[in-house]
C-alpha cells in the first residue's frame, strides 16, 4: 500500500485513530482514574507524533529532541499531578 510507505502519513492515521478514541471516552462519559490516565497517555502519544513527524524532529540533533520532548513529558507530568492532587 503505497499510502503507508510514507512516516507522515502513518503518523497521521495514528493521530485519527488516537483522536477517534479520545472522542469516544470523552462521549461515553469514561470519567474515572484509569480513563483519564489513558487520555493523557494518548495526549502524549499525539504530541510526540506531532514532534517527532510533522515537525521533523525525528533526524534533528538531538538537543532540539531532547527540548521538546522534556517540554511534554514536563506539561503531561503536570497535568497529572493536577488531577491527583483534586483527588484528595
Amino acid at each position: 500500500m503505497e499510502l503507508l510507505k510514507n512516516p507522515a502519513h502513518r503518523a497521521w492515521i495514528i493521530l485519527m485513530i488516537a483522536t477517534v478514541v479520545t472522542w469516544y471516552l470523552g462521549e461515553v462519559g469514561a470519567a474515572g482514574t484509569t480513563s483519564i490516565i489513558a487520555m493523557l497517555l494518548i495526549a502524549f502519544v499525539k504530541g510526540r507524533l506531532v514532534i517527532l513527524d510533522f515537525m521533523e524532529l525525528r533526524e534533528a540533533p538531538r538537543m532540539w529532541r531532547i527540548l521538546l520532548e522534556g517540554w511534554l513529558i514536563l506539561v503531561s507530568s503536570l497535568i497529572l499531578l493536577a488531577y491527583w492532587i483534586s483527588l484528595t
